[in-house]
């Protein structure tokens, strides 16, 4: 499927059932190269502190505003980030709607939980705002799509959160095994094994003061407060998250993709569990899934594999866990967490973390290539914003959706405890109503996906 298609598919492929009006037209334009950039951050919690710190690093950009529908997070964020280094408070929301309509905010970046990140992104987009939306861009495929082709109709940057695409480490990575120095690429493998305890179980409670506990719902269910509903550990439930295939792993399932040199797959197949613990989570902690890729040029299997494993607790070590000290302590890389990817092809193999890559065409033997480096994917968003150039964007929205749609094919194969085969044309599961209606979700109004973006 390219570009030039989506936007017909999205618009045609019957998933969606409401409809929303357009609630913004296009805002500012890009004033010009030389003038600074006005960001906003929506959802200032520990990832959103991340986007802070690293917008305040970048040249000629202002991070103008906070928005969050917990209040308690603005006065020790401002402190912090603001005014204990001698810089003006920013403005503070906490209906994104309102920071949409500020003529001064320039560009946005969502830091929401999943549920949220389509639906802000594409509210964001059609206020004229540029947007970088953190991983996984959808909470489910099709308003995935619905972003895709939000991103195509309005001319603002958008990127993915796929961020391991601005690093030096991973372009290297893809030009040697696109270049065919490994062979036939014909598997890929993700992993994410962390240590994580027991989230244990909340019961529902009254809702903390200075949350607006209506905002956070937003397009999930209407469900009573609790702590294992809210703040992080709604990651491990499905009206808000996608597991840790979502989490941490969507990260290693964009790398395997784009390595490997393929989109969506044909067949899906996942087993899993939710082991040792009896707790809340309702997201499996161990998981395997395999997406199998139509590949017409194999020399003799036609197809390419590309399996994502996640494991929740002691586990052995794969990849390059060993070379964590050459690295600069490598993300995630360390004696409870392994973090990254493995690649197989005809003349050897790739063995690659956040920071670093090896190939060798024996096992045992001394790397015959490698590379390394890591550069600031927020730098990289400004930078596209500048320019008024997508295509520099180096997590482009529409490469972000692919992988994220994986994600969510390989969640529903588990959740229906059975493999599915999948048309990549259509966008659908074939001859499967069980399937197809998990492409989707019921919207609560008025929070809701719009089918004409």
């Amino acid at each position: 499927m390219n570009r030039r298609n989506f936007t017909k598919l999205a618009a045609t492929t019957a998933l969606g059932s409401a409809t929303a009006p357009m609630l913004w037209g296009n805002s500012q334009k890009w004033k010009g190269a030389n003038d600074r950039i006005n960001m906003a951050v929506i959802g200032i919690g520990g990832m959103g502190e991340s986007h802070i710190r690293a917008y305040q690093n970048v040249k000629n950009v202002s991070v103008a505003a906070l928005c969050d529908i917990d209040e308690n997070f603005f006065e020790p964020r401002i402190k912090t980030f603001f005014t204990d280094k001698g810089l003006a408070r920013p403005k503070t929301y906490v209906d994104m709607r309102n920071l949409f309509d500020d003529k001064d905010i320039d560009a946005v970046s969502i830091v929401t939980p999943n549920h949220w990140h389509a639906l802000a992104a594409i509210w964001a987009i059609q206020a004229g705002k540029h947007v970088s939306v953190e991983k996984p861009c959808c909470h489910n495929i099709y308003e995935g799509m619905k972003l895709v082709e939000a991103a195509k109709k309005y001319n603002v940057i958008v990127q993915d959160g796929a961020e391991q695409r601005s690093n030096p480490c991973a372009t290297s990575m893809a030009d040697y095994l696109h270049s065919g120095e490994l062979g036939e690429v014909y598997m890929a493998k993700g992993m994410c094994y962390k240590r994580r305890q027991s989230v244990g179980k909340t019961p529902d409670a009254p809702i903390p003061a200075g949350v607006n506990y209506d905002l956070w719902i937003g397009p999930a269910p209407e469900k009573p407060f609790s702590r294992n509903r809210f703040h992080y550990n709604w990651h491990w439930q499905w009206d808000y998250g996608n597991g840790d295939m979502g989490n941490q792993g969507v990260h290693e399932v964009d790398i395997a993709r784009w390595g490997l040199g393929v989109k969506l797959p044909t067949k899906i197949s996942a087993v899993g569990g939710h082991f040792m613990f009896n707790d809340d989570q309702e997201t499996p902690n161990t998981l395997l899934a395999n997406f199998e890729f139509d590949n017409p040029q194999g020399v003799n299997a036609k197809k390419k594999i590309l399996q994502f494993e996640t494991r929740h607790w002691i586990s052995n070590r794969e990849g390059m866990i060993e070379n964590a000290k050459e690295v600069n302590n490598a993300y995630k890389t360390n004696t409870k967490n392994n973090i990254g990817n493995l690649f197989y092809g005809s003349k050897g193999y790739m063995e690659k973390n956040v920071n670093q890559w090896k190939a060798y065409n024996e096992v045992d033997a001394p790397a015959v290539a490698s590379g390394k480096g890591i550069k600031s994917h927020y730098k990289n968003f400004c930078d596209a914003i500048r320019a008024n150039d997508q295509s520099l964007a180096k997590a482009d929205i529409e490469e972000g959706f692919y992988s994220c749609a994986l994600i969510h094919l390989g969640n529903i194969s588990y959740r229906l405890g059975r493999s599915l085969e999948f048309d990549p044309e259509i966008m659908r599961f074939k001859n499967d109503t069980e399937a197809n209606a998990m492409l989707t979700r019921v919207y609560r109004a008025p929070f809701v996906i719009p089918d004409k973006v």
